[in-house]
């Protein structure tokens, strides 16, 4: 690989010494004069930025296309090159690695087209460097990413480059935090002894084969789940609930509900895309909802409705709001949408949510905006608290409509948390009003009232959202009312305030 004037040794890339590095296999097999030692049998792997790949194939109606070697995790996850091939310095204790794979990135609505091939890790750089063809002119080793690089090389941070920036087109990625990397050995050892460590290097035994697969460490960086704190806290319902005795009366097998919480996020990749992209906005939670850390996802409470264990029905209502606002423009906003009077019916395992949906003024009572669908149709009260985890959502054609019609009819939306008491002295998980996190202290996430946005704001990190810094997704020459409307693919979608002048 032609040198580059930026490049500059790193101290830490001195600790990449022997270990998982390169394997004792290779080692064993140079003698102690040997500068370079030959290495075969590598992967890579690495999203580039959680947030691009949901811009890609959301807000640009895209597709991430590997071949030649490369794959991407499901879930539109991270990418793998495969078959790395490249020399150790056992003088530096620095590897350069080339991999094998291609992986194109394109957008009709958009208007790009960008391949990377030739996938490189150097560790004396602390880089990765790939070809990337854009607009159809080839530019060989583009310096991606900036590597803090680690001796077990397995989820290395990244700091994506200006060159970055500009290949992926959003100014806010130079400096950004990219997706974690993993360069591990997957060819299995050879080597008599694996054990062995050569004279001079560090006396640690090879962890290669011990480390966690790329796929595996890369997915669960790349895609976080939305409502991981909500599922969290109402799963452990059923270790943590106080005993049987701690109920004064047992409640009846049907009857009035008397509390509750229930936790839902919407669209993880929608509040992604108004609190840190091109929507440049703020979420805000108020009559008694909250809001996770970190950007996740609502708590709303004070549920009533009723309830039959024998039937296996529910009906609950509870008490709050959410209200999301972006692409503000003279004090004008182009997204103003509200949900409110959550409502969650159950039958036999099977039911729907409904909520008065208010955009730019104008509101739609009970909108029924997802079919449910639970795990069991058995509905069963333990300690006078039933409680249901992960229900799934998905958005029906009423939805659909009230949200602008930009998002389809059997999308798959957050899946809802359900915790109802029977009676006055039972327990709810966590406490009321715990469920998804709320009560939580900081920034003000999680808390009766909180923003979370705003200008400025950076709230979900670099890994939570598409511009932490305020830059718009990379949408090209697109104006503000075209981005508005291809914003659908985030998740729910709204309707544009639209300005006519006088002629």
């Amino acid at each position: 690989m032609p040198a580059r004037s930026h490049r500059r040794p790193l101290a830490l890339a001195a600790a990449v010494a022997t270990t998982a590095a390169l394997g004792a296999t290779a080692l064993a097999s140079t003698t102690a004069t040997a500068a370079e030692v030959p290495l075969t049998g590598y992967e890579l792997t690495w999203g580039i930025k959680q947030s691009y790949r949901t811009y890609v194939t959301g807000f640009a109606a895209g597709a991430f296309t590997a071949t030649d070697g490369a794959s991407q995790a499901t879930g539109n996850g991270a990418f793998t090159f495969t078959e790395g091939a490249g020399s150790y310095d056992s003088t530096a204790h620095t590897v350069d690695l080339g991999f094998k794979g291609s992986l194109k990135i394109e957008s009709q609505l958009h208007g790009f087209a960008i391949a990377l091939t030739d996938v490189r890790f150097d560790s004396a750089a602390a880089e990765i460097t790939a070809d990337v063809t854009k607009g159809g002119t080839t530019t060989d080793d583009v310096p991606l990413a900036d590597v803090t690089v680690t001796r077990a090389m397995t989820d290395m941070a990244t700091t994506l480059t200006k060159e970055a920036a500009d290949v992926f087109g959003s100014a806010s990625y130079a400096g950004a935090a990219g997706d974690p990397l993993t360069v591990v050995q997957k060819t299995a050892s050879q080597s008599p002894s694996p054990t062995a460590t050569p004279s001079g290097s560090p006396s640690a035994t090879p962890t290669t084969s011990a480390s966690p697969s790329p796929s595996t460490s890369a997915s669960a960086s790349a895609t976080p789940s939305a409502s991981a704190s909500t599922s969290a806290s109402v799963s452990a319902s059923a270790s943590e609930s106080a005993s049987p005795s701690a109920t004064a009366t047992e409640a009846p097998a049907s009857g009035d509900i008397v509390d509750g919480t229930l936790g839902w996020g919407v669209k993880q990749s929608f509040r992604s895309y108004v609190v840190d992209g091109v929507a440049k906005g703020k979420i805000t939670v108020s009559g008694g909802a909250s809001q996770a850390a970190d950007n996740g996802a609502f708590t709303f409470v004070d549920a009533t409705g009723e309830y039959d264990t024998d039937a296996d029905s529910l009906s609950a209502s509870f008490e709050g709001a959410v209200n999301f606002k972006g692409h503000e423009e003279n004090g004008e906003y182009g997204l103003d949408l509200t949900l409110t009077g959550l409502e969650v019916t159950l039958d036999g395992g099977s039911g729907a949510l409904t909520a008065d949906v208010t955009s730019l003024g104008e509101t739609s009572q009970d909108v029924v905006l997802a079919d449910l669908e639970a795990d069991t149709d058995d509905l069963t009260a333990k300690n006078d608290v039933i409680a249901l985890d992960d229900l799934t959502a998905t958005l029906t054609a009423a939805g659909a409509e009230a949200f602008g019609g930009f998002y389809p009819a059997g999308a798959e939306l957050d899946p809802v948390d359900l915790s109802v008491a029977l009676t006055e002295d039972a327990d709810l998980p966590g406490g009321s009003g715990s469920t998804g996190g709320s009560g939580s202290t900081g920034d003000g996430s999680g808390t009766t009232g909180s923003t979370t946005g705003g200008t400025g704001s950076t709230t979900g990190g670099t890994s939570g959202g598409l511009a932490t810094t305020g830059s718009d997704v990379p949408v090209g020459a697109l104006g503000t009312a075209a981005a508005v409307t291809v914003a659908a693919g985030a998740g729910v979608v709204f309707a544009l305030r639209r300005r006519r002048t006088e002629a």
